[in-house]
């Protein structure tokens, strides 16, 4: 297979010392062990966006889920995502590249540049929106609704300090931020068991596969991301099972802390922090999430520089993720609510990576991947690979129309109609796209062995 080379860490106080690489075609360091990966995602799996995103599993006031059926869902759409997320991260460690590098074996370099750019946009979204959480977060924790300008501000510097070493950010959140994350969620576990919570949903099953599909979702987001960290992972075993137990372990967790947070609150998601800062002492164990939360912005700050590099390779990272950083900040500074066309838009460029990444699994173990795919500059284009993509996006949207506007619901609205298909409680839109996708690689793969 032709892949980025990997630089080999000789002892640890080398492995100590290394960084990630400045320009796209520099080895990688592997200087990730299970440990580092186990708490890098498990990092990433707790957000306080994980909990307000919590209303999405337990659905509207009034219709909501059981608590047995919201926790089922949680698991379950985990388990499925994030088995996806470490597939990517398994890809990553093998082939030595960021992620949208990655593609350039799965559709050539020129054609690459396509997820390249929706990959930019989403990451640079996701950035400006984890800002605008922190401030949220901090104002909470400092019981004030000024100041924001300040929260954002900070947010956006300790963003960019960790993208300029990230490696060392990765050590840092294994030495020290993973075990205050374990404790402070220890503790916001325990006080809300104390103080019991409401069932309105008890007994209720009605809308489990779609909260199983909003959890799918959220794991799958990181797909995008994953290579980008596991390409400096020392094995693909400690890639795959680094993801894999980190994420799984923390979302869980995450999700069904937010679930019984947002039944303590009445079921609104805007007033599921007070549920935090409700329990004694809440305020200071609320404050190290808020700060932990900048590992989120890092990564898609980060990640938004990897994706870059896969357009212009020679451009040093470290001015990249400058650059990105300070964007960041002043669109947060700017931008103090999101309208639900924006959330829309966001979902829509997420649609995209669920059958991209079920093209590219099936393609690199089982297609041209088995040959050994080029991840060189010059890379030929494969105009083949954008058929499943096509499809498998078109099934998504076809069972789940992203809300962008009125003529696109409609479109699909009016597609439904023509083959009179109403959409059902058991029609997952991720694992139709997925299954969709899948299906039509497989058979592109097997004509292109035929014809090899």
């Amino acid at each position: 297979m032709t892949a980025v080379p990997s630089a080999p860490i000789s002892d640890l106080e080398t492995a100590a010392r290394a960084e990630a690489p400045l320009t796209l075609d520099t080895a990688p360091p592997r200087t990730l062990d299970f440990r580092a990966l186990f708490a890098l995602w498990a990092n990433l799996g707790v957000s306080l966006i994980g909990f307000t995103s919590a209303a999405t599993v337990l659905g509207k006031q009034g219709h909501e889920l059981g608590f047995t059926a919201a926790v089922t869902a949680i698991v379950a759409g985990t388990a499925i995502g994030t088995a996806m997320l470490a597939v990517a991260a398994l890809v990553g460690a093998r082939t030595g590249a960021p992620a949208m590098a990655v593609l350039r074996g799965l559709f050539g370099t020129r054609l690459s540049y396509v997820p390249t750019v929706l990959n930019i946009l989403q990451c640079v979204g996701w950035g400006v929106y984890e800002l605008t959480v922190i401030a949220w977060g901090a104002q909470t924790v400092a019981g004030t609704e000024g100041w924001r300008w300040l929260f954002v501000l900070l947010a956006g510097v300790l963003t960019t300090v960790l993208t300029i070493w990230p490696l060392g950010a990765i050590a840092v959140l294994r030495k020290y931020v993973a075990v205050a994350v374990g404790v402070a969620m220890v503790y916001f576990t325990v006080q809300f068991a104390r103080q019991g919570f409401p069932d309105p949903g008890a007994g209720n099953w009605d809308g489990f596969l779609s909260a199983t599909d909003a959890v799918i979702a959220v794991s799958i987001s990181f797909v995008p991301l994953a290579a980008d960290y596991t390409r400096h992972a020392r094995t693909s075993a400690s890639a795959f099972w680094g993801t894999f137990s980190g994420y799984t372990v923390a979302q869980v967790w995450c999700y069904v802390l937010g679930v019984v947070a947002l039944l303590q609150s009445g079921g609104d998601p805007d007033k599921i922090l007070d549920s935090f800062t409700g329990v004694a002492a809440g305020w200071a164990f609320l404050l190290v999430l808020v700060l932990r939360e900048s590992d989120q912005s890092f990564a898609n700050v980060y990640s938004t520089a990897m994706s870059i590099h896969n357009l212009w390779p020679k451009v040093d990272r470290r001015v990249l993720t400058g650059g990105i950083g300070v964007l960041v900040t002043v669109l947060a500074l700017q931008i103090k609510e999101f309208t639900e066309s924006y959330y829309a838009f966001l979902g829509l460029i997420g649609s995209v990576f669920v059958p991209l990444f079920a093209v590219l699994a099936v393609d690199y173990f089982l297609g041209a991947g088995r040959r050994g795919w080029n991840l060189t500059q010059d890379a030929p284009a494969r105009w083949v690979m954008l058929l499943p993509w096509a499809l498998g996006f078109a099934v998504y949207q076809f069972l789940a129309p992203t809300a962008v506007a009125g003529w696109w619901t409609d479109l699909w609205a009016k597609a439904q109609e023509a083959v009179h298909f109403t959409p059902q409680a058991w029609s997952s839109a991720s694992l139709f796209s997925f299954l969709v996708a899948a299906l039509a690689t497989g058979a592109v793969a097997t004509v292109e062995r035929r014809r090899a």
